[in-house]
């Protein structure tokens, strides 16, 4: 049976690769959200014909009700749309919303007892032990869709009962800025953070990969995704981006996964998975490479990564208060209100913020997450003066 399909944040660049990928095998579209594209949503629902349709801008979803009136597609706006969105009936839900606001949506989706494809880190990052309590609770599946973490995922596939993982290795291309010093950095702009040199991706993905804070965030949830320690998660810079990551078992053997940098490879393994099923992504050529290189993150001049591993290891609300902070700054850098490695400093300051320890729930990490966008954007102001 062809898998029913629901997917959240439709017009982005991982979305777009979603649809692409379903329909090559066949899957029907039961559901799709987006924030306000209203262009592409709608070329999307006449090519895909879902019965729900999700835009988080109410505006723009009244002015979509008005294009597709010729279509018996149902029109949905807000969070409250996209949780319905996310819980309406289907196989699989594949999640490529931005940022924080896919943890309600993921949290519905499990709650609906959907099995998930993740693309949203985010998720795990802010919500992780609720999040996971929740998987556990409901019986569902959670598969990564990052590149590096599906391909933590397939190299798992093959480890014994007891697992007997060592280590697990992140790979990062060191983005647009890699073996440049902080001096460097000072004066670099929107534009030359969004240069990356191996993926195709939307602009706060971008930003992160040039301020490594994306690895730091992927640190964190690998830990929720595979059970693995923090101190027994590495990052390398691997300038290719050949090499996906790679698991270290005890006997020190290393399994790694490797293909072109695409990322309908590791959707198309989530929408699979189990199975294994031909593709279009073009076939590796280790020959037209050359060599592969690999170096040690430069974390004095790329702080955010030592900065997630630290609140990681703090736990409780923590890695939700680095992710709003980053986020916050993220949106204040591409605004240019202010500079790029004020990001960095940011995401270190929310470190000392004044949090509960633990986590019982999902309204705490709400609140949290609002209350440390309050203090970012207060301490920017500091900066912007």
């Amino acid at each position: 049976m062809k898998k029913r399909v629901t997917v959240l944040g439709s017009t982005g660049s991982i979305g777009t690769q979603a649809l692409q990928v379903a329909q090559r095998l066949g899957c029907r579209i039961t559901a799709l959200t987006a924030h306000s594209n209203i262009k592409i949503i709608e070329e999307q629902i006449r090519q895909f014909k879902p019965a729900l349709v999700v835009l988080y801008d109410e505006q723009a979803a009244q002015d979509l009700k008005v294009r597709i009136g010729d279509l018996p597609v149902k029109v949905l706006s807000g969070l409250e749309g996209m949780c319905e969105a996310a819980a309406t009936d289907t196989d699989l839900v594949l999640n490529s919303i931005v940022g924080f606001a896919g943890l309600k949506p993921t949290m519905a989706a499990i709650q609906a007892g959907h099995d998930i494809a993740l693309a949203n880190k985010e998720t795990l990052v802010a919500g992780g032990s609720v999040v996971m309590r929740e998987v556990a609770r409901c019986g569902v599946g959670l598969l990564p869709i990052d590149s590096e973490h599906s391909a933590i995922f397939q190299c798992l596939q093959g480890a014994p009962p007891d697992r007997a993982v060592k280590r697990l290795i992140l790979t990062a291309s060191g983005g647009p800025f890699f073996g440049k010093k902080s001096v460097e950095l000072e004066n670099v702009t929107p534009e030359d953070a969004l240069r990356h040199p191996n993926w195709s991706m939307g602009a706060k993905i971008t930003i992160d990969s040039a301020t490594m804070m994306n690895k730091g965030l992927e640190l964190i949830e690998a830990r929720w995704l595979f059970d693995v320690n923090h101190e027994n998660i590495d990052v390398i810079i691997h300038r290719e981006s050949v090499i996906h990551s790679l698991v270290e078992y005890n006997d020190n053997s290393v399994i790694a996964q490797l293909g072109v940098p695409d990322m309908q490879i590791p959707i198309q393994y989530a929408i699979t998975w189990p199975k294994r099923v031909e593709s279009n992504v073009k076939s590796l050529d280790l020959t037209e490479f050359g060599k592969l290189s690999f170096y040690p993150p430069d974390c004095e001049t790329f702080v955010c990564i030592d900065a997630c591993r630290h609140a990681i290891e703090r736990g409780g609300l923590v890695p939700a208060a680095v992710n709003a902070a980053n986020e916050v700054a993220v949106d204040l850098f591409i605004s240019r209100k202010i500079g790029f490695l004020d990001i960095g400093r940011l995401v270190c300051k929310a470190l000392d913020y004044n949090l509960p320890g633990a986590v019982d729930n999902l309204d705490q990490i709400l609140q949290a997450d609002r209350a440390v966008r309050e203090q970012t954007l207060a301490s920017a102001r500091e900066i912007m003066r």
